[in-house]
């Protein structure tokens, strides 16, 4: 494959990922230029196709998990306020794809939906509907907009992680597009094994926060034998490595949010993430336990980065620095995103397609 033809497909990757997490001006504009950019692959890929013959993959999103996944973290978010608030309520739960609180005072169920309304802005896919009032229970939901624009961000969260694993297996011949609302296709020239292919996508990206063991140093421990409940990992970059417990602290479950940005005072690339109201006071509570310790952020048995809790850390969320490049600060904050996609993938079709087959 011609180098100018993988750069493509590499700047590609990178720019739907940035694309998929930051809110920038002109961002319509952006959408339609990746658009393009996609329709390009698929031209070059399909007539690939047609001369090599090759795979061709239909994979389906969780929508069920997505949807479950949302209602939940609502429902956590507004256990959070609740309880910061000192708000009398009852009854918080599930319910018909929506959360259910009695809540007494008004004064209190303004403060609830304000704190709510608050932290979804600028999130389109955050937007709630609230219903119900006086003596009764008040309803939250996410609007018919929100369900959407978050199913069309976990179709291209789900894309970029599959190029990454793509480009991470050396596959760079290879096409990823949407197929309707919930599914996605990919096409790949000369490949005919596609069950290797979908072996790459059996396992979920692993996501984890760690306690990084100071007992002994990590390269004593590389060539000898670790401490009971930890394990030597190598960082992202360097591959130095890290003594950590095996046991995460906290997993990509938590992450509601990622995106790649830049360091208020360096200016350097940065991923930063957003935990969900049950992730936010974990980390508190790991935080206050551990201050002076160092806390490892860990995608794929691989040490991202290992900064040091200088303080207890209550605001649920954070940044991770190690001098990144942006294309690199991109693929660690997808990869958050990908560790805390709810459900899997599900295979719909998997098929040969023969040469000077149109596929």
């Amino acid at each position: 494959m011609p180098a100018h033809r993988s750069n493509f497909i590499t700047r590609l990757s990178v720019a739907l990922a940035v694309a998929a997490t930051v809110a920038m001006p002109g961002a319509a504009s952006a959408d339609a230029q990746l658009d393009k950019m996609r329709a390009k692959i698929a031209a070059f890929i399909a007539d690939k196709m047609e001369k090599l013959g090759g795979s061709r993959i239909v994979y389906k999103v969780d929508s069920d998990g997505l949807r479950e996944a949302v209602v939940a973290n609502l429902r956590d978010d507004a256990y959070k306020i609740l309880r910061e608030g000192r708000i009398a309520f009852s009854g918080l739960a599930i319910r018909d794809g929506g959360v259910e609180v009695n809540i007494p005072d008004a004064k209190g169920r303004e403060q609830l939906t304000r704190k709510l309304a608050s932290a979804a802005e600028g999130l389109p896919t955050h937007a709630l509907t609230v219903t119900g009032s006086g003596d009764g229970p008040i309803r939250l939901a996410p609007t018919e907009a929100a369900s959407a624009a978050r199913l069309h961000e976990l179709v291209d969260d789900s894309i970029a992680m599959i190029e990454q694993r793509l480009k991470d297996a050396g596959i760079t011949l290879a096409s990823v597009q949407p197929e309707g609302a919930d599914r996605i296709r990919i096409f790949l020239p000369g490949a005919t094994e596609p069950e290797r292919i979908t072996a790459i996508f059996a396992r979920k990206v692993k996501v984890g926060f760690r306690l990084v063991d100071l007992s002994m140093p990590a390269e004593q421990a590389q060539s000898g034998t670790p401490p009971a409940g930890t394990e030597v990992l190598l960082g992202f970059k360097d591959d130095k490595p890290y003594l950590v417990a095996k046991d995460s602290a906290l997993e990509g479950d938590d992450i509601s949010y990622a995106g790649p940005g830049f360091a208020s005072g360096t200016k350097e690339p940065i991923a930063s993430f957003r935990f969900n109201g049950r992730g936010t006071r974990r980390f508190a509570h790991i935080t206050a336990e551990n201050v002076g310790r160092p806390f490892a952020i860990v995608l794929d048995d691989k040490v991202i980065s290992a900064p040091v809790i200088r303080e207890p850390i209550t605001a649920g969320s954070g940044q991770i620095s190690g001098n990144f490049t942006l294309e690199e600060a991109s693929s660690v904050a997808m990869l958050l995103r990908a560790g805390s996609l709810p459900g899997h993938l599900g295979l719909v079709e998997q098929q040969v397609v023969q040469p000077a087959a149109k596929p």
